[in-house]
């Protein structure tokens, strides 16, 4: 019988998700890397570029690889021949990890966990608590698979009670272009098929844990036919198009993980969770000499990747930028901002919206009159930081406040990640107005490009406050022209014939 100290668990926790939160998978840099390689949609080149140059900067400089730092989710398995020094339950040893990992002064990570999620959806202060599944196994010693998981692919996760007879790799299909570009891309499909509906959601966030080796799987071919459906829908999903930020290209996904179990014989559960280009997990096991040594990676591990600032980038300044500016910006080009923005995202819209309807003005200055707005919701600084990782969040969940902002609050220009919807990118051309795409994925990158930053209004929220960010060449596509040009749906449109012709 082995002792597992509370004190060892309770620091494997803290330092496990410390790791994850800087240190990609060695394995997932290699595959998006070998990605870059191949990708021919020069756009959707850059975002993976940007993607790789992010994952390494967080390595040399431990800061977080993506702005939202996620919910945890713990798979923990105890031996059977394994015991604890305390009487503390597993949820709350494991809840004591997560705060001391997210508070931790010299990296604190974003808190995003909100209790009471059907009414008051107050922030828990300490990002608890953590999603624990656990199972007793034979043995002595305590194994831990652990993932911090960003709401914005989390929000992506799709089931589905298919016929036995039903095709899944049919259903993939036509569901992974419902899931639009907010999952951030390329990234990892986990697939969970069989139990109950429930026990397929697990195992498709379970198979997300397993090292990426599609390639390998590739190169020397299936050897049964779970591999053989890996690859087709690997290679179903990437035929798609959708490419990288869902802009078009070769590589939408660098791996499908399948997880399966026994279901009932009318049944057939299928589970769809997407890991994004911040995919983020670690394992470790305990045997009662101490808490686990996580290994730090070879930064050599990582490649060297320079994006170029050639003719084809155009660096514009938005202070006192004009509509008739805007309007020479065509879809699918690259941008350096300078200037002025302002931020918002879901709480501080919602509270702009009761203020309008109720005819009060809006905070002292917080001005959107020909202001561009940057969804964001950033990583506290640290050092002499301006401010912390600050990538974009899903920019879909501000379409029902898009009208409101173009026509009464002025706003001339958007940023954010992933596509708009079909209403949103009427207003823009409509109002003559833009909307540019940041690389979800790329936070700490971004983040280097913000010179200045003070909250103007609504501080009360945290990370969801209204900040003003001076920018110095912040890099960002136009995703929507102020003729209404979609890159998001031109871009895979166009890239689903090229593969198909291939």
């Amino acid at each position: 019988m082995n002792t597992i100290k509370k004190s060892d668990f309770v620091t494997s926790i803290a330092d496990s998700l410390q790791h994850i939160s800087y240190y990609h998978p060695l394995d997932f840099v290699k595959a998006v890397h070998n990605a870059y390689k191949r990708e021919k949609n020069q756009a959707a080149k850059d975002a993976i570029g940007q993607i790789l140059i992010n994952s390494k900067m967080c390595a040399v400089g431990k800061r977080p690889i993506c702005q939202d730092t996620g919910i945890v989710t713990a798979f923990i398995k105890i031996g059977s021949q394994c015991r604890f020094d305390c009487d503390d339950t597993l949820q709350e040893m494991v809840d004591e990890g997560v705060r001391l990992a997210y508070k931790n002064p010299t990296n604190p990570l974003r808190l995003s966990v909100v209790a009471s999620p059907a009414t008051e959806r107050k922030n828990t202060k300490d990002n608890t608590p953590a999603v624990i599944y656990t199972e007793i196994v034979p043995g002595n010693t305590l194994e831990v698979h652990i993932a911090a998981k960003g709401g914005g692919s989390e929000n992506k996760s799709k089931c589905v009670m298919l016929n036995p007879s039903d095709s899944i790799v049919e259903w993939v299909k036509k569901t992974v272009p419902t899931m639009g570009a907010g999952w951030c891309p390329p990234g990892i499909i986990g697939i969970g098929i069989g139990g109950t509906a429930d026990k397929a959601m697990v195992l498709a966030k379970e198979s997300l844990m397993q090292p990426v080796d599609i390639d390998e799987l590739i190169e020397r071919g299936p050897a049964n036919k779970l591999e053989e459906l890996r690859l087709e829908l690997y290679n179903a999903i990437n035929g798609l198009g959708i490419g990288a930020q869902g802009l078009g290209g070769l590589t939408t996904v660098v791996d499908v993980k399948i997880a399966q179990f026994p279901t009932h014989a009318a049944s057939l559960p299928v589970a769809l969770i997407p890991n994004c280009a911040a995919t983020r997990h670690t394992h470790f096991v305990l045997d009662g000499s101490g808490p686990a040594v996580l290994k730090t990676p070879d930064i050599n591990e990582w490649p060297d990747i320079s994006l170029g600032t050639g003719d084809e980038v155009k660096r514009v300044f938005l202070d006192g930028i004009t509509k008739e500016e805007i309007s020479t910006w065509k879809s699918g080009q690259t941008l350096l901002l300078n200037g002025k923005i302002l931020t918002g995202r879901d709480a501080a819209h919602r509270r702009i919206q009761m203020l309008l309807e109720e005819g009060k003005p809006l905070p002292e200055g917080v001005d959107f009159n020909g202001r561009f707005i940057y969804y964001v919701g950033p990583v506290d600084p640290v050092g002499d930081e301006v401010v912390g990782p600050a990538g974009p969040t899903t920019s879909t969940r501000m379409d029902k406040y898009t009208n409101m902002m173009l026509e009464q609050a002025g706003l001339i220009g958007m940023i954010g990640k992933s596509e708009r919807g079909d209403a949103t990118i009427e207003a823009i051309k409509k109002h003559g107005t833009v909307y540019c795409m940041a690389v979800g994925g790329a936070a700490y990158l971004v983040s280097k490009a913000i010179k200045k930053s003070r909250v103007v209004a609504f501080e009360d929220l945290g990370m969801e406050a209204i900040y003003e960010f001076e920018v110095e060449d912040m890099p960002v596509t136009v995703a929507v022209d102020s003729s209404g040009e979609a890159v998001h749906k031109t871009g895979p449109t166009f890239w689903q014939k090229e593969i198909a012709a291939m």
